[in-house]
């Protein structure tokens, strides 16, 4: 039987700089594959702690992983630090005021879940090393999550393939083992090709590419009528193609996201919307060029790593707020609708309550109606056991992708949070380092979940990472 609270005693002694790591993440938000300065922070913190280091994983230049320990099994941590566009936020106020500068925001918490899982990982090293025990922990840290699907290409690449086990989390409201559940999820480019021409002197020898995107959406959206109810599809106009009415316009380009509950699923709904791009460009006259820049998996679930987690769970107990954390939690609170707090409590499978934070362990066994999203966690999760975790570290209430979550960002309550992910994910670490049966349990619970359909990359065949995607 381990000693958790050695761990947990080792994670509290190492807490500040990964305290300071996720501020300085926050203070400069980047985009997918454009995280630069935070992959170096986190490199740098990752060698200051003894790792070895390896840079530029599967490829990609802001992927990075870093290793302690010897032999075998190997456990990953991973970790995310990519940030949100439209969401600059000022911290710690609880109305929306844009920061000073830039225009992205962390509205999804990856500043904490990097820092978080970097911490467990640390304290893993030392625990491994004080208590002279066989075993590798490896932090990855995984850019992209946010529609770049870098975790998709780091599999492809084999970037997991020795591992046994991984381990992850998500900021969040509430306290539970994250339910497997998410949507496959594949984004696609259509750039259309027109010709210009004076848009009132000869508006008949032009093709307006804009046209075809407009009527590509109107295509896409009485598809909405015949497709599964638990699909989803949304789109981003990327280039409108100028800001002169009376120009025809040329070129227009048009960012999709298609999801279905499997890959099976999106690539039917996929070849759909395709051709609706493609009868948009008849309609039109124009042309086409479609290419999908990232693609990932639905979640696969692992019963013994989610009740050795929930194990942990229960020991830890549940973060410890303080007064100042729940009136500031109230403040933010005032901001939302009563919709979010329906919707937060049914997606969690609890009765509501009036509560600004979680600081309780709900029981296991809730009838949860979780929120539909999508995470290239899901590709992990076909070739290597894994399992995360949802830790409260902003106001029950509060919408993921939303400023609210990015005022938080800094607080004191997020800190909190995220040292007890931390403890959270290196006590479930710990548990597989020193039970061979909870790994060969874990591996024979996704070989039976993956028996009859095997994990094939959603990538297509030929495509990289999609580098420059955060400039369009």
């Amino acid at each position: 039987m381990i000693d958790r609270k050695e761990l947990w005693h080792l994670v509290d002694a190492r807490k500040d700089p990964f305290i300071e790591l996720s501020d300085g993440i926050w203070d400069e938000p980047e985009l997918c594959y454009a995280e630069v300065r935070s992959a170096a922070l986190h490199a740098a913190e990752l060698q200051r702690q003894g790792f070895s280091v390896e840079r530029t994983v599967a490829g990609i230049p802001t992927a990075v992983m870093g290793e302690a320990g010897m032999g075998s099994p190997v456990i990953a941590i991973l970790g995310e630090y990519d940030a949100l566009s439209g969401l600059s936020q000022k911290a710690g106020v609880a109305q929306r005021m844009h920061a000073a500068s830039g225009d992205n925001g962390h509205g999804c918490g990856h500043n904490l879940l990097g820092a978080a899982s970097l911490l467990a990982a640390t304290a893993v090293k030392d625990w491994l090393a004080a208590e002279g025990l066989p075993g590798r922990v490896r932090y990855y840290g995984c850019p992209a999550e946010e529609g770049g699907a870098a975790k998709a290409f780091m599999v492809r690449a084999g970037a997991f393939d020795d591992v046994d086990v991984a381990i992850s989390w998500h900021p969040y409201g509430f306290y539970q083992v994250m339910p497997a559940v998410s949507l496959a999820n594949t984004r696609i480019d259509f750039q259309y090709t027109g010709r210009a021409s004076h848009a009132a002197e000869a508006p008949h020898l032009g093709r307006s590419a804009l046209d075809a995107v407009e009527l590509m959406n109107v295509g896409v959206n009485y598809m909405r009528e015949h497709m599964p109810s638990d699909a989803r599809i949304h789109y981003a106009l990327i280039d409108a193609g100028g800001i002169a009415p009376n120009v025809v316009q040329a070129h227009s380009k048009v960012r999709y996201a298609v999801r279905a509950r499997d890959v099976v699923g999106m690539k039917d709904l996929v070849g759909r919307v395709c051709k609706i791009a493609q009868g948009a460009a008849m309609m039109t006259e124009t042309s086409v060029d479609i290419r999908i820049i990232s693609a990932m998996s639905d979640l696969v679930g692992n019963q013994p790593l989610e009740e050795a987690m929930y194990d942990a769970m229960r020991e830890l107990g549940a973060p410890s707020f303080d007064q100042a954390d729940r009136e500031f939690a109230r403040a933010i609170q005032a901001t939302l609708r009563d919709e979010d707090f329906r919707s937060a409590y049914r997606s969690a499978g609890l009765p509501r309550r009036d509560a600004p934070l979680c600081d309780w362990v709900p029981p296991p066994d809730t009838s949860r109606q979780p929120l539909l999203s999508s995470t290239d966690v899901g590709d992990v999760s076909w070739v290597v056991p894994t399992v995360q975790a949802h830790v409260p570290v902003f106001a029950i209430g509060t919408q993921l992708h939303s400023w609210q979550v990015v005022a938080q960002g800094k607080m004191p309550a997020a800190h909190k949070g995220m040292v007890h992910a931390a403890k959270l994910m290196a006590a479930t670490a710990a548990a597989t380092l020193t039970d061979p049966g909870l790994i060969a349990a874990a591996k024979a619970d996704l070989a039976n979940r993956t028996r009859e359909q095997p994990y094939v990359s959603p990538l297509p065949d030929g495509i990289s990472p999609p580098l420059g995607m955060a400039t369009g």
